[in-house]
């Protein structure tokens, strides 16, 4: 089916109070499963290409032409976004190069520049209808102002959203990026006060080290899209290592992929229901 705006399936996930799956690409065996997971539930998904995805590829065209091809062939709603970019240059360009929505990370900068350079990001994308997302301060796992404890400010984030003008917001509020154990827990107080004062949906990055339980209660406080990474890599990684294992002389790197490839399917598929539950 053509490609769906990221702005149809987040519209979706606030009117059913619902949290919508956005997994992260690191190559075309993870585009491949991430989306035979989504098929096999049902349920549309966010593909998202990292600004360190698109170093690892060596530029953003040919990952993000290949990731756009795959969703245009799905069989399920599948929106595709750049994700963390900090590269202003690199955001406009997946903007041009047809990306449901970008997310300027300017969360590095002072407050001022974050503000303009993202409100500049957003006066682009808006432009072509394009979604943006923003991060104001850093989510934990990157040393940052939003360090493990440290929360969002509610009516920062409300200034930073009407400064701006995006159309979605990554919190702070317990999760950290790249946790290998699902051991974080969400301050949902805060996040219950985030969405009273903000009018664009909460994104959570970092869910990764978030248990089941945990974001369910979260999606019921407020949090919307739901970005998942390392905890999906787990999977895959996983499966490589058994098969090489098990079968020592293989040299056909297709065939070991291809064990991670199906590997994420079943997650996949378990994450994206979870997402859809009730607490």
């Amino acid at each position: 089916m053509p490609l769906t705006p990221t702005r149809d399936l987040m519209a979706a996930a606030v009117a059913g109070e619902s949290g919508q799956g956005a997994f992260n690409v690191l190559h075309l065996e993870t585009v491949e499963g991430l989306i035979a997971g989504a098929e096999a539930a049902g349920l549309p998904l966010i593909l998202q290409i990292s600004e360190n995805c698109v170093a690892y590829h060596g530029g953003l065209e040919p990952i993000a032409r290949a990731t756009l091809a795959a969703a245009e062939a799905a069989a399920v709603p599948i929106a595709v976004h750049l994700d963390h970019a900090q590269d202003e240059a690199l955001a406009l360009a997946a903007v041009d190069l047809g990306f449901g929505s970008v997310m300027y990370d300017g969360a590095h900068l002072p407050y001022a520049q974050n503000v303009e350079v993202t409100r500049r990001v957003a006066d682009y994308a808006h432009a072509r209808g394009v979604y943006v997302e923003a991060e104001l301060g850093e989510v934990g796992g990157k040393d940052g102002a939003h360090a493990p404890g440290v929360l969002t400010d509610p009516g920062e984030a409300a200034d930073f959203v009407a400064a701006t003008g995006v159309d979605a917001l990554a919190v702070a509020v317990g999760s950290s990026h790249a946790m290998t154990e699902r051991s974080a827990e969400l301050n949902l107080e805060r996040i219950a006060e985030l969405r009273q004062r903000l009018d664009v949906p909460l994104v959570l990055h970092g869910s990764s080290g978030v248990p089941d339980a945990a974001l369910v209660r979260g999606i019921a406080a407020g949090m919307r899209k739901i970005n998942v990474s390392t905890h999906l890599n787990g999977f895959f990684t996983r499966a490589v290592r058994e098969f090489l294992a098990e079968n020592s002389d293989v040299v056909d790197s297709r065939k070991y992929l291809a064990a991670g490839r199906s590997a994420l399917v079943p997650e996949v598929s378990r994450l994206l229901r979870l997402f859809g539950q009730k607490p």
